[in-house]
């Protein structure tokens, strides 16, 4: 098993380990010991760390996940990633998890761990449906004794796929201190930064497939490998408890702005977007990953087009075109195998921000809105919870119950159908459902994915809608 004594033999081999003494003070608790956290922000704290600036040790908090938290203790914290690009596949072994642990079972240790004189960040990967009461209480707790012990406040950076996510966790924590310590409010809002922050790279949930292929290279077992893509990203806001920590950022890759607002925005609109499209037609579909999706003539055609007509020209990115380029391309990556029921995943949580702006911002702008219609349908198509082969599928998603249930109820009655889950506001918000352009746009679309499936109904629609050459 991968341990702390493998490291000599797999350095000998040629894989890229930790050259750096994984002992001493935690300097960052990380919330949410996800695939994604430790393929993203432990890899850039894992730089840091090479560079020898000993404050970046992670305890890694797994939520509820008390299998994972366990495998990678008994791993010494280490794991492996597989970085794979059009370049080749490249093998190597993390050790910036220098603990962890789980909240659901140990919540004092986290509380002390947030309360410690060297712990100076915490980071969080929770998911979108993760920014509960909770959470907050979970924060509030260490935040007080901190406060209590005379200690300096912590930065404080969410990193989920959430618009002002810094900005959101802030009013979250300041809200329970208002209700529970309200004598913390001017400690957190006048010592502690909630920099907001965007972050970019496909981390396909771990697979067998994978731990095999990690075994094969490390000749070690791994119960942690993932894989990932070579290219990432994390634009971060300026805006630290300790202002020299933008500049070390920076030395390793780390993009640190006055306003993440641009980035945020394309990242969540174009390459969010366009995978939640891709998720609802490749599962209904029966197309399992998102290179298999983006392979077929009809979906390349229609991502594309939904970038550069429907999404792209409201962004205030100017480069957008050669990100959705850039964006294209890794989602061909083969390697990756991104499932595409693992994308669709909390879908009703992810349409609010990544479909409907969209929308009402081309609307608004005069634009052609065809391909989000489109995609709305799809995902109604989907929430049936069975593919176009007659295959089922587990939705998993907060209001998966409901959302099935009134799918269910009038399959194969497009207008009824989009009547009924237009009607869920928490997704659609107010001006869509009430737009009878965009309804009817949707209603066509289904009617057409249920007549004629749904690559054929998608084929249908870019050989009838207008396309100018694009940017």
């Amino acid at each position: 098993m991968l341990n702390t004594s493998s490291l000599a033999a797999l350095s000998a081999s040629g894989i890229a380990t930790p050259r750096y003494a994984r002992k001493g003070a935690i300097g960052v608790v990380h919330l949410g010991l996800g695939a994604f956290h430790r393929a993203h922000q432990a890899l850039v704290f894992d730089a840091l760390l090479q560079r020898g600036d000993a404050r970046w040790g992670v305890l890694g908090v797994a939520m509820r996940n008390t299998a994972l938290a366990d495998a990678l203790a008994s791993q010494h914290g280490l794991y492996a990633v597989q970085v794979a690009s059009h370049a080749g596949v490249q093998w190597q072994v993390s050790g910036a998890l220098w603990q962890t642990c789980v909240a659901a079972r140990e919540p004092a240790h986290v509380v002390q761990a947030l309360a410690a004189p060297t712990t100076r960040w915490v980071t969080l990967t929770v998911t979108e449906k993760g920014y509960t009461p909770g959470l907050a209480a979970l924060l509030l707790q260490g935040l007080a004794a901190r406060h209590g012990a005379g200690l300096g406040g912590l930065t404080i950076a969410s990193c989920d796929n959430l618009s002002h996510n810094g900005h959101r966790l802030q009013a979250l924590c300041v809200e329970a201190a208002q209700a529970s310590h309200p004598e913390l409010m001017p400690w957190i809002t006048s010592a502690c930064r909630f920099p907001n922050s965007m972050v970019d790279r496909i981390v396909p949930a771990a697979t067998a497939q994978r731990l095999a292929a990690a075994k094969l290279a490390l000749g070690v077992a791994d119960q942690a490998a993932l894989g990932t893509e070579a290219f990432w990203e994390w634009v971060i806001e300026s805006r630290f408890v300790d202002a020299s920590d933008g500049d070390v950022l920076a030395a390793v890759g780390v993009t640190v702005v006055d306003d993440v607002g641009p980035f945020e925005e394309a990242k969540l609109r174009m390459l969010n977007g366009s995978h939640s499209a891709m998720a609802c037609i490749g599962a209904v579909a029966g197309l399992p990953v998102i290179s298999d999706c983006i392979a077929q003539p009809t979906v390349h055609a229609f991502i594309h087009d939904l970038m550069t007509h429907e999404v792209g020209p409201q962004l205030k990115r100017k480069d957008w075109p050669a990100y959705r380029n850039a964006l294209l391309a890794r989602f061909a990556n083969p390697a990756l195998q991104h499932s595409v029921h693992q994308i669709a995943t909390d879908s009703s949580q992810k349409i609010p921000q990544r479909w409907v702006p969209s929308a009402l911002d081309a609307m608004r702008a005069g634009r052609t809105v065809e391909r989000l219609a489109f995609a709305s349908a799809a995902w109604m198509r989907y929430s049936l919870g069975e593919d176009e082969h007659g295959q089922a599928y587990t939705i998993s998603d907060p209001l998966a119950q409901q959302t099935q249930a009134l799918a269910r109820q009038y399959a194969g009655d497009a207008a009824a159908t989009v009547a009924a889950l237009s009607g869920l506001a928490t997704i659609w918000g107010d001006a869509l459902p009430r737009n009878p352009t965009w309804l009817a746009q949707v209603t066509h679309h289904l009617s057409a994915i249920q007549t004629h499936g749904v690559l054929a109904a998608a084929a249908r629609l870019s050989s009838t809608t207008s396309t100018s050459a694009a940017p």
